[in-house]
């Protein structure tokens, strides 16, 4: 196994072979793997014997993205099991979720969709969390979203929101650079001001990713796209944010128009080299 994770990047199929063979050298020596695990939820395969072979070597983290956290049904409990079942397997140093919703009935959406920060909304969302990690048997990370467009009857201030959810449930969070620059951008807040006031005990991992300007509105209208590589605006957030709370496990996120596994680890080492001399959060 390498050293204790610092900077990872999400683990794509195509990298299989040179993310098993990458040396645990320089910056590499702290690099880890994310995967969803709607990916994985299978009995067995090639892409299941991948990932046991990278996961020998290298730490990985599972980040989920169907669990519906948010929405107004239960989590689903086959869902959960099958989840369950790849974190016996894999063990992963991290667990994380997002604050949406994607499913209703046995309709999944392709989008995490946002909901009103309200009392009711809140209430239902830890009793989520609570279920999913006593089916998990582990704490989650939960992910702050992007926002696009106003929407009603918020009744708590994102970071509140958050830090709510937090205190009653007992999971921690994940902090998404490139979610608090666009949604900053499009709903016209401060990004510097959220990244100030996320209490540091409560940050477990932090994401970088790519955005775009809509291909209608332009920079009016930023989205959060992971196919592009991290904005300079992205980093300088990063390392505001490290440089209080101290060194996460940081990922680079890239779901679309996927570079060369060599271009991932170029923006991993610079990831690596922010949290350089930073001490890792125990």
């Amino acid at each position: 196994m390498s050293a204790r994770p610092t900077a990872g990047v999400g683990l794509k199929p195509q990298h299989y072979a040179e993310a098993e063979a990458c040396p645990a050298v320089g910056a590499q020596q702290g690099l880890w793997f994310e995967v969803h695990p709607e990916n994985y939820m299978v009995e067995g395969g090639p892409r299941m014997s991948w990932l046991e072979r990278i996961r020998s070597r290298r730490p990985l983290s599972l980040h989920g993205v169907g669990l519906s956290l948010a929405g107004d049904e239960r989590p689903d409990r086959s869902h959960l099991a099958r989840f369950r079942a790849l974190i016996d397997r894999y063990e992963p140093f991290i667990v994380s979720e997002h604050l949406a919703w994607s499913r209703r009935g046995n309709i999944y959406h392709p989008d995490l969709l946002p909901v009103p920060r309200s009392r009711e909304v809140l209430a239902l969302v830890c009793d989520h969390i609570d279920e999913a990690q006593i089916a998990l048997g582990r704490p989650l990370l939960i992910e702050n979203p992007s926002a696009y467009l106003p929407l009603a009857g918020h009744e708590w201030d994102e970071v509140e929101f958050l830090v709510e959810i937090a205190r009653r449930t007992g999971c921690g969070l994940l902090v998404d650079v490139n979610n608090v620059h666009v949604s900053a951008a499009n709903m016209g807040f401060s990004a510097e001001n959220w990244i100030d006031r996320i209490p540091a005990d409560l940050v477990g991992e932090i994401h970088l990713a790519g955005h775009r300007p809509d291909a209608a509105l332009g920079e009016a209208l930023l989205i959060d796209s992971h196919d592009a590589p991290v904005a300079d605006t992205v980093w300088r957030l990063h390392e505001r944010l490290v440089a209080r709370i101290g060194a996460r496990p940081t990922l680079i996120e890239r779901d679309g128009d996927v570079p060369e596994f060599s271009e991932l680890l170029t923006e991993q080492a610079r990831a690596a080299d922010v949290l350089s001399g930073l001490e890792m959060a125990a």
